[in-house]
C-alpha cells in the first residue's frame, strides 16, 4: 500500500534537516543535561487535575507506561485498566478504536491536546486514527471522569481526555526505534531533542513510518507521523512555543457481520474465523477492498505564556487544522443485489473479478440455481457505464475541513487563598463533504443525476486517489464539474466564555466554575437550485441562514485533606449542550423511486443527504451530575473510590426503518404502509451511575500490584416520545396525533461494559528490568437495540423481541504480559528493549455487539396467518438446530471479535 508521494516526502526531510541543524546550532552554546530544562509544549491552557486538591475522579497514564504497553495496540487501549472505561478496537482496522467513559462514547467525552479540543465540531466524534502520532510524543495522558475540572464549554458528559505532549521536557536527547509486531507491523521512527540553549531557544523533530496489517484480514495500513516544534523564551515573563504535527494515514476497514458468517467461515460448526473481514478480495490478482480510510490532519499552534506580574498570568494559543481524506465505499448495485448481499467466494472474500467483468458485460454465473442471463445472473445491459442503480464502482465521502481557533486563559492570584481565572474560546469551522470516484472496477464513467443543476446528468471519469495529499491547503476535489454522490458543506460557528473562582488552604480546595457558548450551524447544498428548489412545502437557499443556539455549564467542588493520609471530595454540575450538526438540519431527503403510494411520495429526486430545513423540535441537552470521591495515600498503599450519578436528558436521536401504516386499522403490510419514515425524538433520558475503585499497592522495592474495580448501572429512563414524519418531513398523524411513542424505560445502555476490572503487578528483579502483566474482566455488556423493535404501533404493542430489551453478551477475561529492559552502552548512550503479549491465552471473545436480537421463543413465529401448531413446529426447527446458536446467542447477531493473541516488541537506541 504506497501512501508517501515526491511532496510528502519533501516536508518531511526539510523540517527534519531544520531540526538537525538548529540542534548542531544549540548543542554548543549551553549545557542542556541540566533537570530544569524547560517544555517545549507548555500546557498553560490546560486544566490538568492535582492530586488531594481537585476535587474530581482522576487517572493518569504517564510515558514511561505508554512506552512500554502500547506497542502496536490502538492509542485509547492504553486506558483500558482505568475504572469505568471501555476501549475496543471496534472493525480491527488500523486506528478505528474505540473508547466509552461510563458509558458515553467519544461525541459525549471531550479530548484535548494540551488543553485544546480537537472532538469534530459537526458530529463532535474523535476519529483515533487521525491522531495516530500523539503516542509517540505523549508525555501523560490524564483522564478526568465526569464533567471534570475544564473551565471550557466542552463535551464533558462522561469525561475529559487531556493529552499532554512535552517533546522537549527532558534532556538533550536523541532516539532510533525499530519496532515489529504481528501480521507484518514495522514501525521505525526517529527524534532529536535540544534542549534549551542559553538565548532561550529549544526544538524538537520527529518523524515515523508504521506499516503492516492488523490481526484480521484485508486490513493492510501505512501511515506517517512527523511533528516539529520550536520553542523561544526570552525572558522570565513571556514564552512562545510554536508546533506543527501531522499523521497521515491510509488503512482498509472491516464491517461487522453476524456471528453466523464467522463460524461460516471458521470451521463450519462452533468456532469462528475471528479474522474475517466482508470488505475485501482480490482484483486481478491485487488487494482490493471496497472501505478505505484515508485521511491527513496537520495542526499548527502557536502558544504564548505571559506572566504579567507576580499574580498574573496570561496564556493563549492559536491554532488551526487542515483536514484532507474521507472515506471509500460502493455506489451501485448488479441487477439490483448491492455488492453485500452479492455471493461470495468459498471463504467469504468479496469477487472483484467478477463485479469487473460483469460491469464490462461479460457473463457472470452469480448464483448457479438461476438460470443463465435471468435475475442476478442477468448481462448488464449498459457495459461500461454505472449508474447510482445499475453497475458497481468505488466512491470516497470526502470530509475535510478547515478549523481555526483562539483559546486565552488569564489567571490571577488575589490573594494567598483566592485565584480567578478566565478567558476565551473562539472557533471557526467550514466542512467539505463532496463526493469522488476512486476506482471504476472496469467501467469507462458514472452517470451522475443528482445536481439538480444538471438535470440530465452529466458524465463523471476522473478517479482519484483514496490516499491523503501531504499538501494541508490541497482543494478536496481535483475538478468541481467530476462530483459523485453528494456535495455538501458544513459550517459551524463558536464563541465562548468562561471563569473560574477558586479557594485554598492547607486543607481546603474549593471552585465554582461556569462558561456560556453560543455556536452557528449554516448548511450548504451545492447540488440544490437557489431560491427554487422546494422542500417540505418551501423553497430553499443554497446556503442557509446561520442558526444560532445558546449553551452553558455551571461546576462546583470541594476537596477536604482530613490529614495526610485521607481525603474527600464532592462535586455537582450542570450542563445544558447543544445539539450536533445533523441534529439541526436533521430531515432526509425523499429519493425518486417507484413507491406504492404516489400520492404521498413528493421527492425532490436526490437519494442522498439532508434537507435544508432546521429542524422544528431543536432543544439543548441537559446533562446534571453528582459525585462523592474518598482517598487514601501512604508510603505502601494508595486507594481512590468514588460514587456517581448522571441525569443526560433531551438528548436527540433521530430512527429509520419504521413500520408505519397508512391505516393503523388493517395490516402494515404491501400499499398499507408509507416509505421510508423517521422518527425525531428529542425526551430520551438516560441515567447513568456507578462505584469506582482504583488502588496501587508497594509491596517492596521491587514488586508492586495495581488493581481497579468499576460497576455502572447505565439505562433509559422512561419511555421517550417524539414525532413522526414521511420521507418528505411532513408530519404523520395515527389515531389523531403524529406523536410516537418508544419503549425505551429501564432498557440497559449499549455498547461498553458496564462492570470492568483489572488486576496487575509490576515486577523489578534488577536494576532497569521491569516485568509486567494485566488481567482484564469484562462484564454486562450490552448490545446496540434496534428502535424498530421498541417502537410503540398504534395499537399499543411492540414486537416480542423488543419486549426483551437490550440483549446481553457473554463476559470474558484477557491477559496481557510485557517487559522493558534499558541499559547503558557507553558515553550517556542507552538501549531500550521493549515486548508485550496482549490476550496471552488466546481468549475468543466479542468486543462490540451491534445488536439485540434474543434467542427466539415460540410468540416470534406467530403470525396473523398461521396457527399455534405451525408456530410451534417453526419453533421446533428453530431452537433444535445448533448453528442458530453461539454462546447462549442467536447466530444472526452483528458483532465484531476481539483480536486473539497478537504481540509487538521495540528496539530503541537513545543518544
Amino acid at each position: 500500500m504506497k501512501l508517501i508521494n515526491k511532496s510528502m516526502l519533501t516536508v518531511m526531510i526539510s523540517l527534519s534537516t531544520a531540526s538537525v541543524y538548529y540542534a548542531q546550532q544549540t548543542q554548543d552554546t549551553v549545557n542542556t543535561r541540566s533537570k530544569d530544562i524547560e517544555q517545549v509544549v507548555l500546557t498553560g491552557v490546560a486544566d490538568l487535575a492535582k492530586d488531594r486538591k481537585t476535587p474530581v475522579a482522576v487517572s493518569t497514564i504517564k510515558e514511561a507506561q505508554i512506552v512500554e504497553r502500547l506497542g502496536n495496540q490502538e492509542f485509547p487501549e492504553i486506558l483500558k485498566s482505568t475504572p469505568s472505561i471501555y476501549s475496543a478496537k471496534g472493525g480491527g482496522g488500523f486506528g478505528d478504536g474505540r473508547m466509552n467513559i461510563r458509558g458515553f462514547d467519544t461525541n459525549n467525552t471531550a479530548v484535548m491536546v494540551n488543553g485544546v479540543p480537537v472532538n469534530g465540531m459537526e458530529d463532535g466524534a474523535v476519529y483515533w486514527s487521525n491522531w495516530l502520532g500523539l503516542s509517540d510524543v505523549t508525555s501523560a495522558m490524564q483522564v478526568q471522569r465526569g464533567l471534570g475540572s475544564s473551565k471550557l464549554a466542552i463535551a464533558s458528559v462522561g469525561g475529559t481526555v487531556n493529552i499532554i505532549t512535552r517533546a522537549a521536557d527532558k534532556k538533550k536527547e536523541g532516539n532510533v526505534m525499530l519496532g515489529v509486531g504481528n501480521d507484518g507491523y514495522l514501525k521505525t521512527l526517529f527524534s532529536y531533542n535540544t534542549g534549551k540553549s542559553a538565548k532561550g531557544w529549544s526544538t524538537s523533530f520527529l518523524m515515523a513510518r508504521t506499516a503492516g496489517s492488523t490481526y484480521i484480514d484485508g486490513s493492510e495500513f501505512e501511515a506517517y507521523n512527523y511533528y516539529f516544534a520550536l520553542g523561544y523564551q526570552p525572558n522570565e515573563k513571556h514564552d512562545f512555543q510554536f508546533t506543527f504535527t501531522g499523521s497521515p494515514q491510509k488503512h482498509m476497514q472491516n464491517f461487522q457481520s453476524s456471528i453466523a458468517n464467522f463460524i461460516k467461515y471458521g470451521n463450519g460448526v462452533d468456532d469462528p474465523n475471528r479474522r474475517y473481514n466482508s470488505n475485501w478480495g482480490y482484483m486481478n490478482d491485487e488487494v482490493m477492498s471496497q472501505s478505505i480510510n484515508f485521511y491527513s490532519k496537520p495542526v499548527a499552534s502557536v502558544n504564548w505564556d505571559w506572566k504579567i506580574s507576580e499574580r498574573s498570568k496570561l496564556s493563549s494559543v492559536l491554532y488551526g487544522s487542515w483536514g484532507r481524506g474521507g472515506g471509500t465505499g460502493v455506489i451501485g448495485s448488479i441487477n439490483g443485489t448491492s455488492i453485500n448481499n452479492l455471493p461470495k467466494t468459498a471463504d467469504g472474500l468479496i469477487r472483484f473479478d467478477d463485479i469487473q467483468a460483469w460491469n464490462q458485460g461479460q457473463n457472470v454465473i452469480w448464483n448457479p440455481a438461476v438460470a443463465n442471463n435471468t435475475g442476478i445472473n442477468a448481462i448488464n445491459k449498459t457495459p461500461g457505464i454505472v449508474t447510482r442503480t445499475n453497475g458497481l464502482a468505488r466512491r470516497a465521502s470526502i470530509n475535510s475541513h478547515d478549523w481555526y481557533g483562539l483559546l486565552s486563559n488569564f489567571q490571577h492570584k488575589i490573594n494567598e487563598n483566592w485565584n480567578f481565572s478566565g478567558g476565551i474560546d473562539l472557533r471557526y469551522y467550514y466542512g467539505y463533504h463532496p463526493g469522488v470516484l476512486t476506482d471504476l472496477w472496469g467501467n469507462t464513467k458514472y452517470i451522475e443525476k443528482d445536481n439538480m443543476n444538471n438535470p440530465g446528468g452529466y458524465d463523471v471519469t476522473l478517479v482519484q486517489n483514496a490516499a491523503p495529499s501531504a499538501n494541508p491547503f490541497a482543494k478536496s476535489v481535483k475538478d468541481k464539474n467530476q462530483i459523485v454522490y453528494r456535495n455538501y458543506d458544513g459550517q459551524v460557528l463558536w464563541g465562548g466564555l468562561f471563569g473560574q473562582l477558586e479557594y485554598s488552604n492547607d486543607n481546603i480546595s474549593a471552585f465554582v466554575q461556569g462558561s456560556v457558548s453560543e455556536q452557528g450551524y449554516k448548511r450548504i447544498d451545492n447540488w440544490i437550485i437557489d431560491g427554487v428548489t422546494i422542500q417540505q412545502g418551501q423553497k430553499v437557499n443554497i446556503k442557509t441562514d446561520t442558526k444560532f443556539l445558546l449553551g452553558f455549564n455551571a461546576k462546583a467542588g470541594i476537596n477536604y485533606n482530613i490529614n495526610d493520609q485521607h481525603n474527600v471530595f464532592a462535586n455537582v454540575g450542570y450542563y445544558e449542550k447543544q445539539p450536533l450538526f445533523n441534529s439541526v438540519y436533521n430531515s432526509p431527503l425523499a429519493p425518486n423511486n417507484a413507491t406504492v403510494n404516489p400520492a404521498i411520495n413528493t421527492p425532490d429526486g436526490r437519494a442522498t443527504g439532508n434537507q435544508q430545513i432546521v429542524n422544528p423540535l431543536l432543544t439543548n441537552e441537559k446533562i446534571a451530575s453528582a459525585e462523592l470521591g474518598y482517598g487514601f495515600r501512604s508510603g505502601i498503599f494508595n486507594a481512590n473510590v468514588n460514587a456517581y450519578y448522571t441525569s443526560w436528558k433531551d438528548r436527540y436521536q433521530r430512527f429509520t426503518g419504521l413500520v408505519v401504516p397508512i391505516n393503523p386499522s388493517l395490516p402494515a403490510t404491501g400499499t398499507n404502509l408509507y416509505n421510508r419514515p423517521f422518527a425525531n425524538l428529542t425526551g430520551i433520558h438516560e441515567i447513568h451511575m456507578g462505584i469506582e475503585f482504583e488502588g496501587t499497592v508497594k509491596a517492596t522495592d521491587y514488586l508492586s500490584f495495581n488493581a481497579m474495580f468499576s460497576i455502572g448501572d447505565w439505562k433509559y429512563k422512561g419511555n421517550a416520545t417524539g414525532t413522526l414524519y414521511d420521507e418528505n418531513g411532513t408530519p404523520i398523524s395515527l389515531n389523531g396525533k403524529n406523536e410516537v411513542e418508544f419503549a425505551l424505560d429501564k432498557v440497559k445502555i449499549s455498547d461498553a461494559a458496564q462492570t470492568t476490572a483489572a488486576l496487575g503487578f509490576t515486577l523489578k528483579p534488577v536494576k532497569d528490568l521491569n516485568v509486567f502483566a494485566t488481567w482484564n474482566y469484562y462484564e454486562n455488556y450490552y448490545g446496540l437495540i434496534n428502535f424498530s423493535d421498541i417502537y410503540v404501533q398504534p395499537n399499543g404493542s411492540t414486537n416480542n423481541n423488543g419486549k426483551k430489551g437490550a440483549l446481553e453478551y457473554p463476559s470474558y477475561n484477557l491477559f496481557d504480559v510485557g517487559l522493558s529492559y534499558s541499559f547503558k552502552v557507553g558515553n550517556g548512550q542507552r538501549l531500550v528493549l521493549t515486548g508485550n503479549i496482549y490476550n496471552l491465552l488466546d481468549t475468543t471473545y466479542i468486543s462490540d455487539g451491534k445488536t439485540s436480537n434474543h434467542v427466539k421463543d415460540v410468540a416470534d413465529f406467530k403470525t396473523s396467518t398461521n396457527t399455534d401448531a405451525q408456530a410451534q413446529a417453526l419453533y421446533n426447527t428453530y431452537i433444535n438446530n445448533p448453528l442458530n446458536f453461539y454462546k447462549g446467542l442467536d447466530t444472526t447477531n452483528t458483532v465484531y471479535f476481539g483480536f486473539g493473541r497478537t504481540w509487538a516488541a521495540s528496539i530503541a537506541f537513545k543518544f
